[in-house]
């Protein structure tokens, strides 16, 4: 189990975050803070392995504490926990492993314990993670490689598609395939780049085959099937008929 501390200057959200992470039987103590101060202060004589920092704390943010726990010589995890989504782009700057928004969705807060659960056991695996910038109504944000799913093709841009929502980036499919080959996409369509580990049912054998991702059902064209079976006897995955 892994220790964190939880830090907001409101604390009916530190009451709520806490019984939340409560319900995960990976968390252990959960140390609670109002304010950035006194989350410095439990800090320095508490062993802790993720800290979830609201951003908006007065007299000492939760980017100005993320600045200040960064400089330890182990420091702990960082998750952002705020109503804000558009300082994402500070806090993947220092390092942060999430940023969840406010309200916290139960499904979301498990995901940001998966990852801290992972960097804790792995820590080197922290950089391998490719961090994308995406614009979402004029606003830039942060998402990260491992949460998309599949990648539809519109013209020069490319559309992904993640758990929550889809994104559009103004790169070519043809270059995410090579970009992102070794991270497990693979081509099925002229429009598809899918994500293998996302992929829940398959459909190969049928007039048109189709792989289903989530809810979404995506066609497999004839020219990238032996790819794709070669992918699945290599990974021992067994296409439904």
């Amino acid at each position: 189990m892994i220790n964190v501390l939880v830090a907001d200057d409101e604390l009916p959200a530190v009451d709520e975050l806490a019984f939340l992470l409560g319900k995960d039987a990976r968390i252990g103590t959960i140390h609670r803070a109002l304010g950035g101060a006194e989350a410095l202060e439990i800090l320095s004589t508490e062993t802790v392995e993720a800290v979830f920092l609201d951003i908006h704390m007065p007299g000492f943010s939760g980017l100005e504490l993320a600045k200040v726990i960064g400089q330890a010589a182990c420091p702990p995890v960082v998750v952002f926990v705020t109503a804000d989504d558009d300082r994402a782009l500070e806090a993947f700057d220092l390092a942060a492993v999430d940023y969840l928004l406010k309200p916290v969705r139960t499904e979301r807060l498990t995901q940001a314990v998966d990852r801290v659960f992972d960097l804790v056991a792995q820590p080197s695996t922290v950089d391998e993670v490719e961090l994308i910038t995406v614009d979402q109504g004029g606003v830039s944000r942060i998402i990260r490689l491992d949460e998309v799913r599949f990648v539809q093709a519109q013209g020069d841009y490319a559309r992904l598609h993640t758990a929550e929502a889809s994104y559009l980036i103004r790169v070519p499919l043809a270059d995410l395939e090579q970009r992102w080959a070794d991270s497990g996409f693979l081509r099925i369509h002229r429009s598809y780049l899918v994500c293998m580990q996302f992929v829940t049912a398959l459909k190969l054998g049928s007039a048109k085959p189709t792989v289903s991702v989530a809810a979404a059902d995506l066609p497999v064209s004839r020219r990238h099937l032996p790819t794709l079976r070669e992918r699945l006897q290599a990974t021992r995955v067994r296409p439904g008929a």
